[in-house]
Parts: C-alpha cells; structure tokens; sequence
C-alpha cells in the first residue's frame, strides 16, 4: 500500500521529511518506501492541482493523510492540539466529506474549509454550525480521494486562534501562494510595524509546535496500516 501524506506548505513538509527520513524527489514532493509526501500550495485551487497531479504521477496511492496546520475558533482549544474531525466542509460550496479513519481518536465537530480570512465576527454562526477549526485545503483534497474511491484521512494540530485576529490579510501576504516566505513582504512588514514583533514571534513559536505535532500525528496514521 503506498500512503501519500498531503500538506499546505514546505514548513509543514519539512519536519515530516526529516522525521521519517524521506529523501526529496521535487520541489514540492519527498518519497520514501510505499509512502509519497507533498506540500500543494494555499488554496483550494492549488491544493486540487497539485492533488491531482499527484495521483496522475503516482497511480497507486491508496490512502492519503492530509496533515498540517489549522485555526481554532475558540479562545478554549489549546495551541498545538490535535483536530480530528468528524467531517470536513467546503465554505464555498456546502459539500461535506467525512474522513475514512481517525487512528483511535474520537473525531469531533467539522473542519471548515475557506478561501478567506475569517474575521472574529464571523465566527459564532461558524460555531453554531459546530465548526472546531479553519483550514484552506482540506475539502478539495477530499474530494480528490473520493472521485477515486480512496480513502482519506486528516489530522492537524491547533496553531492560531481566528478569535484574535491574529491572522489578517496583510499576515496572510508574508508568505506566497506556494506557501514558501514572501521576503519583500516580511521586511516592509517587519520595518514598519516593529512593534508587532513579539506577537508575530509568538505566532511563530506556535506555528512550530503545530507543524511538529502534526507530522507526529501523520506519521502514526502511516505506520497505523503496519506499512512502515
């Protein structure tokens, strides 16, 4: 059985990559034994893309793991906490998926899958909805695997809370489409709001917790099937 393992960005990627040892056959792409992982970009655009071409390139992948990072809705959930839901659901499109396998965790509420940043205001209908956290590639993803008939699975960890408004659009543009830094962004950004340093650290600090934890949680979904 060959696993892909599927995340938004390269910071996500990388400690998967060491962590398992895999060697890096793309920019995008790292490959080990029976297991192939890929980083798609933000977006539900990208991330269909890049899925897509994954499964051309790779016909036999018969599972996938999506893995990474996603926002709280709560001020409760703790940063670096891991997400496992019940289903996922396209914002634009109203379409829900439900994951094929929580590895012995009790899945619980929805991961909402959206395009925009979503403003504190925004979120008590979203959690009215039952709504438990926010992600940008989770749904498309999905729906990749269930055209296919392969079963899907996500995890990912807590590393922002949308209550604060910690993530704008302005935070949001520091890094490319691709997910790799926007470093013309990041040094006007950093120029002219100085003062935003300790709470961009802080986002950071949190970012790398989640990062690692969720490829601690991918990494268990793989070896679950005794494939590694």
């Amino acid at each position: 059985m060959t696993t892909a393992l599927i995340c938004a960005m390269p910071m996500e990627l990388a400690p998967l990559v060491k962590k398992l040892g895999l060697k890096r056959v793309s920019k995008q792409r790292a490959a080990g034994e029976r297991v192939v992982a890929l980083y798609t970009g933000m977006g539900t655009d990208l991330a269909t893309k890049s899925t897509e071409a994954l499964f051309a390139d790779f016909p036999n992948i018969e599972r996938v793991v999506v893995f990474g990072i996603t926002g709280a809705v709560d001020d409760d959930t703790a940063i670096g906490q891991l997400i496992v839901p019940e289903k996922v659901r396209n914002s634009e499109t109203g379409e829900d998926f439900t994951p094929h396998d929580a590895n012995g965790h009790t899945p619980k509420g929805v991961m909402w899958t959206t395009n925009v940043i979503t403003p504190a205001e925004e979120l008590p209908p979203l959690l009215a909805q039952g709504v438990v956290s926010l992600d940008m590639e989770t749904a498309a993803i999905a729906k990749c695997c269930e055209v296919r008939g392969v079963p899907w699975s996500v995890f990912r960890t807590i590393s922002d809370r949308a209550t604060d408004n910690s993530i704008t659009d302005e935070v949001f543009k520091l890094a490319k489409q691709d997910g790799s830094p926007n470093w013309g962004n990041v040094a006007k950004f950093f120029l002219t709001k100085p003062y935003k340093i300790p709470a961009m650290m802080k986002l950071m600090q949190g970012a790398r917790l989640a990062t690692d934890r969720a490829a601690d949680a991918a990494i268990a979904a793989f070896r679950h099937s005794g494939v590694a």
